[in-house]
Parts: C-alpha cells; sequence; structure tokens
C-alpha cells in the first residue's frame, strides 16, 4: 500500500479511522439507547431518521461552502461541533436524565454537522493524492471504514451489555477530538481549485454538472433507493435480536460481521481497477438482499452474520469503486458541489426509510416486510444494471465522461 508513504494521506487515513470507529459504535449505540428508555421499532426509527434528515438538508450548502474555501477548515469544524453533540448524548444517558426526545435533538445537531463534513472530504482527498493513485487511497480508506466496523459493533454490544449506552456515545464524542487533531496536522498545497462565484451560481453549476451525466444521477437514484430498503434493517434487525436472538451482544456480533465483509470489500477495492467501474459498484448491491432473507425465515445468528458479511462487502467494495470514479471523471473545482449531490440524493430517502419500516411491519408483519426489503433491493440492482450509460463508463479513458 505505497499511498501510505505519503504523509498527508496518513494524516487523513488515521483522522477517518478514528472517527469511523466511534461512528459505528453510535450505529448501535443509539438504537439501544431508545430501547433502554421504553422506546419501540418506530421510535428507534424517528431518532435514526433525525440523526439523517439534518445531514440532508446541509449536504448542498456544505458541498458549496467545501469549494468555496478550506476543506480542512469545514472538517475540523464539523468535527469540534459533532465533539460537544455527541458528548451530550453521552453525559445525559449516563447520569440517567436522557430522554428519547433529547437524543434526537442532539443527533439532529451531530447529523447537520456531517453534513458539512462529507463533501469536504471527498474534495479534500484528489488534493492530496496523485490521481493514478485514488483507487488504492480509496481502497486503503475503505479499510478503516471495515476495520470500524469490526470493531465498533463489537466493543459497542460489550459496553451496552454491561454500563449502557452512553459510555459508547462518550467514546464517539472523543473521536471527533482526535480526528480534528489529525486534520490540524495536513499541509497542503498553496493552490487548490475553487468556485468563485456567488453562492446561488455556485450551487447551480453544480447542479448543472451533477444532472448532465447520466451516470452519476441514475447510480446516485440507485443508491437512494438502496438506503431506502437499508432502513428494514436499520430498524427492524435490533428489535428482531432483542426478540430472537439475544440481545444487543448478539447484534453487535451480527454488525460485526459486516465490518469483516466490509473489510474483504476494502481489500478488493485497493487491488483492482474494472475497466466497467460502475458495473461493478452496481452488481454488487445485490449482495445486500441476503441478510434480509436470512432474518425473515429466522436464521441462527451465525446464518444472519454471514448475510451480513456479503452486505459489508458489497457496500466497501461499490463505494471505494463509485468514489474513485467519481473523482476521475469529475472536475475538481466542481467535486465537492457534485459530491454534495452525491451524498443528498444517496441518502435523501434514508430517513424515510428509518421511519417506514415500523409501521410497515406492524401492519404486515416483521417477516413479510424483510422479504418486501429482499424484492426491492434485487430490483434495483437488475434496473441500474440495465441502464446503458452505467455500462457504457470506462476507466480507460477518463478524458471522455458518458452522459
Amino acid at each position: 500500500m505505497g499511498v501510505l508513504k505519503l504523509r498527508e494521506f496518513r494524516l487523513l487515513f488515521g483522522a477517518q479511522a478514528v472517527s469511523v470507529l466511534g461512528d459505528r459504535m453510535v450505529a448501535i449505540a443509539l438504537a439501544f439507547a431508545v430501547i433502554e428508555l421504553g422506546g419501540s421499532a418506530s421510535e428507534i426509527g424517528l431518532v435514526l431518521a433525525a440523526r439523517t434528515l439534518p445531514m440532508v438538508l446541509t449536504l448542498l450548502i456544505g458541498g458549496v461552502i467545501a469549494d468555496r474555501m478550506s476543506r480542512r477548515a469545514v472538517m475540523v469544524a464539523a468535527d469540534l461541533v459533532r465533539l460537544l453533540t455527541q458528548g451530550a448524548i453521552a453525559v445525559l444517558l449516563i447520569s440517567g436524565a436522557a430522554e428519547i426526545w433529547m437524543i434526537a435533538v442532539l443527533s439532529g445537531l451531530t447529523g447537520a454537522a456531517t453534513g458539512f463534513f462529507n463533501p469536504a472530504s471527498t474534495g479534500l482527498l484528489p488534493v492530496i493524492v496523485p490521481a493514478e493513485r485514488l483507487q488504492e487511497a480509496n481502497g486503503v480508506r475503505a479499510t478503516a471504514l471495515s476495520g470500524g466496523e469490526i470493531v465498533g459493533p463489537a466493543i459497542a454490544g460489550v459496553l451496552i451489555a454491561t454500563v449502557g449506552a452512553g459510555w459508547a456515545m462518550a467514546i464517539d464524542a472523543l473521536t471527533f477530538a482526535v480526528s480534528a487533531l489529525f486534520l490540524l496536522g495536513l499541509r497542503l498545497p498553496e493552490r487548490v481549485p475553487r468556485a468563485g462565484t456567488t453562492f446561488l451560481a455556485d450551487l447551480r453549476e453544480g447542479w448543472g454538472v451533477f444532472r448532465g451525466l447520466t451516470w452519476v444521477w441514475t447510480f446516485v437514484l440507485a443508491a437512494g433507493i438502496g438506503n431506502l430498503i437499508w432502513g428494514a434493517w436499520s430498524t427492524l434487525g435490533p428489535v428482531v435480536a432483542e426478540r430472537e436472538l439475544g440481545g444487543a451482544a448478539a447484534w453487535g456480533t451480527v454488525l460485526g460481521a459486516t465490518g469483516i465483509g466490509a473489510l474483504l470489500g476494502a481489500l478488493m477495492a485497493v487491488r483492482v481497477r474494472p475497466r466497467r467501474p460502475l458495473v461493478v459498484a452496481g452488481g454488487s448491491f445485490v449482495l445486500m438482499a441476503f441478510p434480509f432473507a436470512f432474518l425473515a425465515v429466522g436464521a441462527h445468528v451465525g446464518v444472519i452474520a454471514v448475510g451480513a458479511l456479503l452486505a459489508g462487502v458489497s457496500m466497501m467494495l461499490g463505494n471505494a469503486v463509485w468514489e474513485s470514479t467519481l473523482m476521475r471523471h469529475v472536475p475538481g473545482e466542481a467535486l465537492s458541489r457534485v459530491s454534495a449531490y452525491d451524498w443528498f440524493g444517496s441518502i435523501a430517502f434514508q430517513p424515510l426509510g428509518m421511519v417506514i419500516w415500523g409501521p410497515i411491519a406492524a401492519l404486515i408483519g416483521i417477516a413479510p416486510a424483510l422479504w418486501l426489503a429482499f424484492a426491492a433491493v434485487v430490483a434495483t440492482t437488475a434496473a441500474l444494471l440495465a441502464t446503458p450509460a452505467i455500462r457504457a463508463l470506462r476507466d480507460d479513458s477518463p478524458a471522455q465522461p458518458v452522459l
């Protein structure tokens, strides 16, 4: 992994590795914090949606700002905000003063800060890594994500089972402080391509670039539908775990298996450079159908973990290949804005996905709801791969984007 010889990439990698560890702890800690407070599956979904919706609303603003000013400064500021909000949730839970609405509000502030952080992060990587090493860099960065997927849920499961969800939130808060310190150590080029017109003009220009590339908005639409579907896993999975699998520790094991799969996907991403990258990235989506099927049939926790592992491979391989393709084919001065539209479209339906699956399960049952999610994943993957622009884009001719 020669890209790790680059000092600035090592710092960025370190910042993301430590913050992702905390984030993956939160994925399980928030759900079980709501359960500890007597919340239902629908209330779990509402809290998770409250975390995601503000992120959706701030992404486009964050993308424009990141293309106009220092991307590092935007990322550091976002980390400091998240240090405060996650720390406040931890204090409330540990002290026993928390209520579900408090967790939802503070989670929303965390999500809003993340909406500024993500587009800036995507735009920063091509500034410090040569174009020919972006696939390797994204693959290595994906290993940090996958490592967090493995270790984070396992640690969170143990903490929740022993001392409560608040301590998992406290660790997450500290990871943002460490991330900010890493980012402050970056030495960036003096001249970086910037957007240079008014805010609204920059926003419209970014939309024009995004809309003009069929392969971009088609892939983003599929990802958005996928995140809508994945809400079934996030909201119904903890309920099934609590009723049938043994609680938080068992669910932490399942999510840890997702991390192992993500690690495998990341290692694949480091080594592969597919000629048709979007066929590889989009085709991997079908693997995400398996965990829904295994959960629906009431399989043993080990079998469900295998399905989660396959989903992890899909997420990390697909995301790493997609981000590398985006970075190579979109002009640098517009990358954060296009990335913001990417993030926005990808997660715009996620809050809805967090909210709807609880009521759907209440109406038709948990198992039928999970089978519905399974069928939706398969149909979305097939539709994406049937799109000519997805099949036509090649990485052997990055100077000629497919419209």
